[in-house]
Formats: C-alpha cells, sequence, structure tokens
C-alpha cells in the first residue's frame, strides 16, 4: 500500500489501520534534503507514539531474522505493531547522491537495513522486488503438464514453507483431493525427482502433479 507522508504535527487518521495487516515497511527517504534524517526520526516517534515499531532489520539481509526484544522490556508487547523496515534512499542519481547516502547511513549508524536508488534513473529498483519476496516470505512456484514445459510466465505465488498439496489446492480442489504424488525440479532436489504431498517447497521450484 502507498501511504501518505507523515507531518511532525498530523497524520491521517486512518494510518493505523492500514499497518495492522502490514508485514514489512519500505521508508523512501530524499536524500538531496538536509532534514530527511530529522524526518526518519520523526516518523519513527510518531508510530511509537501509535504503538507502531519499526524493527531495524529486513528478513534475507540479516543472519537473524527474528524481532529484537527491547531491552527495557523481557517480552514483546502484545498490543504493538512491530514491522520490519528497509529503508529506500531515492535520488541516488544526483551529483551528490552517493555521499547522501552514506551520510544518511552514517548519520542513523546501523538502525536500519538501506537501498540506493533512483525512481528517475531506476538505479537500485530492479532490487526491490526481490527484497520484497524475501521480506514477505513469498516463494514462487511454477507447475509443468506430463511431457510439456513448466509454464514459467505463470507462477503460483505462496508462503515459504508451503508444500506441493498447498499448490495443488491453488490449481484446482479436485488435483488436491486425488494428489498422489509429484516430480519436483529445483533447489534440495534432483531433477525430475518423485516427492510427496507434504514436500515443502523453495522459491524457484517446478512441480509436475500427478493423480491417483
Amino acid at each position: 500500500i502507498d501511504l501518505p507522508p507523515i507531518a511532525a504535527d498530523y497524520m491521517e487518521g486512518w494510518f493505523v489501520n492500514a499497518l495492522q495487516p502490514a508485514q514489512g515497511v519500505l521508508l523512501v527517504v530524499d536524500i538531496s534534503d538536509p532534514g530527511c534524517t530529522d524526518h526518519v526520526a520523526m516518523i519513527c516517534g510518531r508510530l511509537e507514539e501509535k504503538k507502531i515499531a519499526l524493527i531495524e532489520r529486513w528478513p534475507g539481509l540479516d543472519p537473524d531474522d527474528q524481532i529484537p526484544i527491547d531491552t527495557d522490556s523481557e517480552i514483546l508487547d502484545p498490543f504493538r505493531i512491530y514491522l520490519p523496515t528497509l529503508l529506500v534512499a531515492n535520488k541516488i542519481d544526483l551529483d551528490q547522491g552517493a555521499e547522501d547516502a552514506n551520510l544518511l547511513r552514517e548519520f542513523l549508524g546501523t538502525r536500519f537495513p538501506l537501498l540506493a536508488a533512483s525512481s528517475k534513473s531506476g538505479v537500485g529498483l530492479n532490487e526491490i522486488g526481490p527484497l520484497l519476496f524475501r521480506g514477505l516470505e513469498i516463494v514462487r512456484v511454477y507447475t509443468k503438464t506430463p511431457g510439456k514445459i513448466p509454464e514459467m510466465d505463470r507462477p503460483f505465488t505462496v508462503k515459504r514453507g508451503s508444500t506441493v498439496l498447498d499448490v495443488a489446492r491453488l490449481v484446482h480442489k479436485d488435483i488436491a483431493g486425488s494428489l498422489r504424488y509429484a516430480r519436483a525440479w529445483g533447489k534440495g532436489v534432483f531433477a525430475g525427482q518423485q516427492v510427496g504431498p507434504e514436500h515443502s517447497l523453495a522459491d524457484g521450484d517446478v512441480v509436475e502433479l500427478h493423480m491417483r
């Protein structure tokens, strides 16, 4: 969801409700603005007032993807929303863009993982899609009919850890009901390996479903 900017003295009343089902945040910053670091601090503060915590990591970029527990508390607040956050430093294409991005990283310390990008030149934009897939823990699974090539232009998107049976349910409930096994191509299997309905799938896997 593309949300409106947050100002120090104003935030849309529905903003918090819009974030409740969210699984992550891309915080876009104009690095040509001298006050951008103050804006980041202000946004974090305003959201904290509404019990929304922007977590200083992005799944898939850190060795430990678990949400860190606040040092002042032994347990997470069940009434607070915790959202992994990726800082997108926009306008990296400007003359001082790279320097501004480094300054932003320096001023913010290691608070947020940072992606330098430019909406004008397109630099860094091709990295956003893969980062979103990793952050939202989405994998793409492709299907094929026996004797035919895989349908690589029509992936099924499922949560990481989903099984062959989960994909079969997306294809058709009758196929899922009569699924016997599948042949799989991809990570962790040899080409065409026979796997059961509970086999977990990885991003880019191809499955060929076989029914009773």
